[in-house]
């Protein structure tokens, strides 16, 4: 009676894990490029394509395992991929929106640069699973075929570590070195002892997992990449007979990789990264930095859009000229923020006419006022007509 009582659960979750593999989605790489645009995904079309036949793949892996029966090794071994370009290039919308949003895919972000070696400074890396379950509602099964997105993973290997101090006078190492060693084993198909909740606590309750049909997605601006791939190439020397990039500028952000610089794991090793690791990744995939044309589309599409919704919501109009997006998109290259920075200016702009006018009677009813938003000498201009 007892051990039926055991049993039984653990049917039921069996069957609703199969269930699950059965209904994943499985549109192919070209559909699923072209939800992502759908969803406002602009750009990075080399990427894109890259990451899409990755998801593909993923899932026809997970549904030839658990529903064909297929023995794991006859088949390719789970790809991790490592997403390397400047800081508002689209690497982790991508993951968000193409498995999250798209294939619904428990899917975990996690900033790697809180975790430390021993958890002692930080948190455990084995927490980075804590995650991973709890998106996947605390099911170990579904959190087995899930996605990890590493995000800023550049950061540890160049000592930025945020990992939050616990005890002082500790020898263990919280330069992101000691990270790297333990993610080596998690990229790999290996068991791991994951405890059900996050904190430094080492007495939790634990859940053993494998990591084998996980799938880890890093991302990383990695800035200064550059200068280290081309200090090994000597090219920083003029006197050694070469000569800089025309048009480049050495300090420059926003700047995307080539293929021949993240495909050649000598240059990761000199910014900081174990060989070993950046071996684990199965592909390295440059982004590029976001042009003006393609930075205004995601503009019009996404900020203006949904100002505009909220606008109209609250009883006005929003007439935007079209001068202010160009405006707009020069000052996030300047800044080199990326799409990152597209709203900020925007937002700031129109804080003082909303706080005054939202949620007021005279923004109800009869015809609805208008907000323009113009370039006045070189600058934004807000007014309410």
């Amino acid at each position: 009676m007892s051990g039926e009582a055991h049993r039984k659960p653990r049917k039921q979750g069996l069957e609703h894990f199969i269930k699950f593999v059965r209904d994943l989605p499985e549109p192919t790489p070209r559909a699923l490029y072209k939800q992502l645009e759908e969803l406002g995904y602009r750009g990075q079309d080399a990427a894109r394509r890259a990451v899409c036949l990755m998801a593909y793949r993923h899932v026809r892996r997970i549904k030839r395992i658990y529903l064909d029966g297929v023995d794991r090794a006859e088949l390719p071994r789970k790809s991790n991929f490592l997403l390397a370009g400047p800081t508002g290039s689209g690497k982790t919308y991508l993951v968000e929106s193409l498995f999250q949003k798209i294939l619904r895919i428990p899917t975990a972000l996690v900033d790697i640069t809180t975790y430390s070696e021993t958890g002692y400074v930080g948190q455990d890396p084995s927490t980075i699973l804590t995650r991973l379950l709890h998106a996947a509602d605390d099911n170990p099964m579904l959190a087995a075929i899930g996605v990890i997105c590493l995000d800023e993973l550049d950061k540890i290997a160049s000592g930025q570590n945020n990992a939050i101090f616990a005890g002082a006078g500790t020898t263990k190492d919280v330069t992101g070195m000691g990270v790297q060693r333990e993610l080596l084993k998690m990229l790999e198909a290996s068991e791991v002892v994951v405890p059900l909740e996050l904190g430094h606590a080492s007495y939790s309750d634990h859940v053993v997992m494998s990591t084998a049909d996980i799938a880890f997605v890093a991302c990383g601006a990695f800035s200064g990449f550059h200068q280290v791939a081309r200090r090994r190439l000597g090219r920083e020397h003029l006197g050694f007979g070469r000569t800089p990039v025309a048009g480049t500028d050495p300090d420059a952000i926003a700047v995307g990789f080539t293929p021949d610089q993240v495909e050649n794991v000598a240059n990761f090793q000199a910014y900081g990264f174990l060989p070993e690791l950046i071996a684990r990744f199965t592909r390295v995939v440059p982004f590029q930095a976001l042009d003006a044309a393609t930075l205004k589309d995601i503009l019009r599409a996404d900020v203006v859009t949904r100002m505009t919704r909220e606008f109209k919501a609250e009883g006005f109009t929003l007439d935007i000229d079209e001068g202010v997006l160009d405006h707009i998109v020069a000052d996030a290259l300047r800044k080199e923020t990326g799409a990152r920075g597209l709203a900020a200016s925007l937002t700031r702009q129109l804080e003082d006419v909303a706080f005054e006018s939202f949620g007021t009677e005279s923004a109800t009813g009869g015809i609805p006022p208008v907000v323009k938003v113009r370039v006045v000498d070189g600058a934004l201009d807000v007014k309410l007509d």
